[in-house]
């Protein structure tokens, strides 16, 4: 008998994965109206076509002034001009004040606002007058012109994720349409003859496809063109014949299940068949099994194809640490895992498990996390309870009040 292969760890399967994205990046873009842009990757900088703010600015509704007018506390002066936001004021006469609300342009001549509460309102002729209770520094309250952005200047760079802050500061230096690039297109299917759909009578020895549903909502949180081809028999000519299907729609083929070497796991013999296979066994846990390669297409170029195993949890956990990357890669950023954060471990983690383990936990109200009483690989209520995983090395036990390293899934996912 041959002997088995070494587990591959996850740093080198995900170099392996980048390497082998890599030829498959998206180049082709197109322009989406900022309202449409969440989730998109630029293809293009975002420059600013104004500075912001456009001119000098009230951070507080108050008094526009010259500082030199108001000498000591109590000084009254007439109010000139009432400036709201959205309307400019003339210049300002020396020893007037205007009426200001916030986001008024200051008027020229004005070179300090003093808020409101500072203030006293006096009845008088036309605006009345206004006394000035504290003495103001020159340039108080006041947003200068280009203070958060220059005319110009790069806001976003080519390349990142957009998310809604992005959208809004592209909406405030004037971009109404942003070049992002084409949707990554990826074909998902299952194969499992056991497998069956919510709402169907469930037959004995069946059970239901919770993975179609978990890996279809991650690829449209990842802002995938989604295609799906359902469950496909466990028959080697309906395998190859979905592959070829996928391949001509796709980017990026993803099967769930088929990936170990049972007598019923057609995956192995249809990819290599239809295109070129890596088959690996990982050295994490949950996500042993994990098959990379490619798959032809009819014109000679061909489809990248990632087979994950087919237990719940360990296709979620496999699909984010080394599906994300490969979209991340197919979309020209890096495929790192978002950095771990250091936290305490409120639970004992006696007996680790010689591969690298992904443990569910989530917070705790000290600020330290509680571990998921079950970690089987089928526990899909596991990752409903988690906030995050548990990056443990290999055979490292934990004792309560070890500082580990938690990966938060809103990090993970959507990247």
């Amino acid at each position: 008998m041959n002997a088995p292969r070494p587990l591959l760890s996850l740093d080198d399967a995900l170099a392996r994965l980048a390497d082998g994205a890599a030829p498959y990046r998206i180049t082709a873009a197109e322009s989406v109206s900022t309202f449409e842009g969440l989730g998109r990757v630029l293809a293009a900088d975002v420059a600013s076509l104004l500075s912001v703010p456009p001119e000098d600015n009230t951070s507080m509704d108050g008094y526009a002034l010259r500082a030199a007018d108001v000498a000591a506390a109590g000084v009254v002066l007439p109010v000139s001009q009432r400036i709201p936001a959205g309307v400019v004021g003339g210049p300002l006469q020396p020893g007037t004040a205007a009426r200001i609300f916030t986001g008024g342009q200051v008027p020229a001549g004005a070179d300090a606002i003093v808020m409101q509460e500072q203030c006293e309102a006096l009845a008088g002729e036309g605006l009345g007058a206004v006394r000035v209770n504290a003495v103001p520094d020159a340039g108080q309250w006041i947003r200068r012109q280009g203070e958060d952005v220059r005319r110009g200047e790069i806001v976003l760079r080519a390349g990142i994720r957009l998310t809604p802050q992005a959208l809004g500061l592209a909406a405030s230096v004037g971009s109404a349409m942003l070049s992002v690039l084409r949707k990554p297109r990826v074909a998902l299917f299952s194969t499992g003859d056991e497998l069956m759909m919510p709402g169907e009578p469930l037959r004995p020895g069946a059970i239901y496809n919770s993975n179609r549903f978990t890996l279809r909502a991650l690829l449209q949180a990842a802002g995938c063109e989604f295609i799906d081809l359902g469950i496909v028999p466990d028959k080697l000519d309906a395998t190859r014949q979905a592959l070829r299907e996928a391949a001509e729609r796709s980017d990026l083929i993803i099967t769930c299940g088929g990936v170990s070497v049972g007598e019923e796991d057609h995956l192995k013999p249809a990819v290599q068949a239809e295109g070129a296979l890596q088959q690996w066994q990982l050295a994490i846990k949950p996500g042993k099994p994990l098959a990379f390669g490619s798959v032809r297409r009819v014109d000679g170029s061909s489809a990248l194809f990632v087979g994950l195993p087919g237990n719940p949890v360990s296709s979620f956990v496999t699909y984010l640490l080394c599906v994300t990357p490969v979209l991340r890669v197919l979309q020209g950023m890096t495929p790192d895992l978002p950095p771990a954060l250091p936290l305490r471990a409120d639970f004992d983690w006696p007996q680790p498990d010689r591969r690298r383990e992904f443990l569910r936990v989530r917070f705790n109200a000290a600020g330290g996390l509680e571990l998921f009483d079950n970690q089987s690989s089928g526990v899909l209520t596991s990752t409903v309870w988690a906030d995050g995983l548990l990056d443990n090395p290999p055979q490292q036990a934990i004792q309560r009040g070890d500082v580990v390293s938690f990966l938060p899934l809103a990090q993970l996912i959507a990247r």
